[in-house]
């Protein structure tokens, strides 16, 4: 059972105001006009986590030539974002969610299952918000090393219209 509410395509993206790994203040409000592209994964520098931030580095030039920012989110902290983004020359912020609320707010908080326990956390999702501040795309099933490219053909699917 997810935490928040289930977002789907068309509805507004939940409003935030996060700080990134540097200490700035990343507000969705400052990206109207751009697409951004929200990930949400559970913890900095574990295998998955990597690998999927490794695919959107490797995309950012042509995720960004599409018009479309970059915006990574787990509940660690700033320091731990930090060495995460510096040892795997991550291009984009690294958003702290440390209390989760905004992982709550999209839906990609929840019961986890791994080595026959369960337990709650950051569920790995990712959104495509338009420049309208709409939900796009809503991507609840991620498969780290093939999702960025995922993305980005939907980025220009969704473009071109």
């Amino acid at each position: 059972m997810t935490v928040g509410t289930e977002l789907s395509e068309g509805a507004p993206a939940p409003s935030f105001a996060l700080e990134d790994q540097n200490g700035n203040t990343v507000r969705l409000e400052d990206l109207r006009g751009k697409w951004v592209v929200l990930y949400f994964y559970p913890k900095d520098d574990t295998p998955g986590c990597t690998a999927e931030a490794c695919g959107f580095r490797d995309a950012s030039s042509e995720l960004a030539a599409e018009g479309a920012i970059v915006l990574g989110v787990s509940g660690d902290d700033a320091a731990s974002h930090r060495k995460f983004a510096a040892k795997h020359d991550l291009p984009f912020p690294l958003l702290v969610d440390a209390d989760h609320a905004v992982a709550k707010a999209y839906g990609a908080y929840g019961v986890k299952r791994m080595y026959g326990r369960e337990f709650e956390g950051v569920l790995r999702q990712t959104f495509l918000i338009d420049p309208e501040g709409r939900l796009a795309r809503v991507w609840r099933t991620v498969k780290p090393a093939q999702h960025a490219a995922e993305v980005l053909e939907a980025l220009r699917s969704l473009r071109r219209g």
